[in-house]
């Protein structure tokens, strides 16, 4: 049978669920987050209070983001005893998953950018413009120069994922605006724009979780068949170069990279199942290393052809 796109084979191998299984995943958790926001203002029933900036979960359990307070303490704010338990909280725990885990399982802003990726895919969009990725250290810097010279914290008023935030709970009205510029600016200006070219929050997560526990791992990398799929559907798709094709120069299975958002995406597509989640001590299967990709181009040699009825 002939492929047909970026994870057909891995749908044809796999079965639709399995090889959606961390999409999935990962919808349950951003829309389930908005839902117990939403369960409050909606229903009146409050699990949660505040946003994803600063919530109170059952009235016990104080959440802060980081990125915010600091903002805030730059400003000249002082802060609560329980924003700054709650930003303890915050960065414990995404020193333990990954820091960028927030934008590939809590951002709302992700499944904009997803689509738009999606339909780049989809229709084969191309764009000649490309953004540096280190563009979003330098807007994050920008974030914490500004509430000094303000005195306010001047990135929520611009902040997409805030905005969106507040649109779905309390009411889209100007928001549909940023968030639809995001959608264009993924779809047809650069690949990946917002989130793994400008966006300043996930520039900050990924230095919060650079040395987190939780890590993709490509410990199968001889079953390698070269298909691509991996590279094609990954956000930040230079952090798996170094692990799955490394070996010949000693570099473990290990996705160590900080910019790695530890969506699952690789491990859905990847038919020969590659990829899957472990830690950042984990060791390869196997003892056949594919150095050259030889493995690899003989498995898709195999293959039925492209063209094949």
């Amino acid at each position: 049978m002939a492929r047909e796109g970026v994870g057909a084979e891995a749908i044809e191998k796999k079965g639709w669920l399995k090889a959606h299984r961390w999409l999935i995943f990962r919808r349950i958790s951003q829309i389930g987050i908005l839902a117990l926001f939403l369960a409050g203002t909606v229903g009146g029933v409050w699990i949660v209070k505040g946003n994803l900036a600063s919530s109170l979960t059952l009235d016990v359990l104080p959440l802060t983001d980081p990125h915010v307070l600091l903002q805030a303490i730059l400003a000249g704010v002082k802060p609560h005893k329980e924003a700054i338990i709650g930003v303890v909280l915050v960065v414990a725990f995404y020193m333990l998953v990954g820091g960028r885990v927030y934008c590939s399982w809590v951002c709302p802003v992700n499944m904009v950018t997803d689509a738009a990726s999606w339909l780049r895919r989809k229709f084969g969009i191309r764009s000649t413009s490309q953004i540096s990725r280190s563009t979003r250290y330098w807007v994050l810097g920008l974030t914490f120069l500004l509430p000094l010279i303000t005195g306010s914290i001047v990135w929520e008023l611009f902040n997409p994922v805030s905005m969106m935030f507040r649109g779905i709970v309390f009411g889209m009205g100007m928001a549909w605006i940023i968030i639809l510029g995001v959608f264009v600016f993924d779809l047809f200006v650069t690949k990946e724009g917002w989130c793994g070219r400008v966006c300043p929050v996930g520039a900050f997560y990924s230095l919060v979780g650079a040395k987190s526990l939780v890590r993709v791992v490509a410990d199968r990398r001889s079953e390698c068949d070269d298909c691509m799929d991996c590279f094609a559907v990954c956000p930040e798709s230079q952090v798996i170069k170094p692990a799955l094709k490394g070996a010949g120069k000693g570099i473990g299975p290990v996705i160590l990279s900080s910019n790695c958002t530890n969506c699952g995406r690789c491990i859905d597509v990847c038919a020969e199942e590659v990829f899957r989640f472990g830690t950042r001590f984990s060791k390869e299967k196997g003892d056949g290393i594919n150095t050259e990709g030889s493995l690899g181009k003989k498995r898709a040699a195999e293959k039925p052809s492209a063209n094949a009825a």
